[in-house]
């Protein structure tokens, strides 16, 4: 797993990544967060038509290293894309 690799050496850097789930979509992602060492998960669920891989656009909880959970409202993936990078530079100044 990559992204394990990368979190057992991560460091000071920022590592985040996406969760796609079927079933248990927080508890799992919440899981791969602790497990990855990340400081942010992007958790999907898999909703043929509204979220996962054959769509436009996706219906998203973001999960913070510090439990905080954001539940997001549904966006096109270009929309989620910017808020994450947004979600980046807020994380990269609160390590600063």
């Amino acid at each position: 797993d990559i992204l394990e690799e990368l979190g057992k050496n991560k460091k000071d850097k920022i590592l985040i990544g996406f969760a796609l789930e079927t079933k248990n979509l927080i508890n799992n992602a919440k899981s791969k967060l602790k497990n990855k060492n990340l400081d942010l998960i992007i958790a999907n669920p898999l909703k043929e038509g509204i979220s996962g891989f054959n769509s436009n656009t996706n219906l998203a909880v973001l999960i913070y290293k510090n439990g905080k959970e954001e539940k997001l409202s549904l966006m096109n993936k270009k929309e989620l894309a910017d808020l994450i990078l947004d979600k980046l530079v807020f994380l990269l100044k609160d390590k600063a």
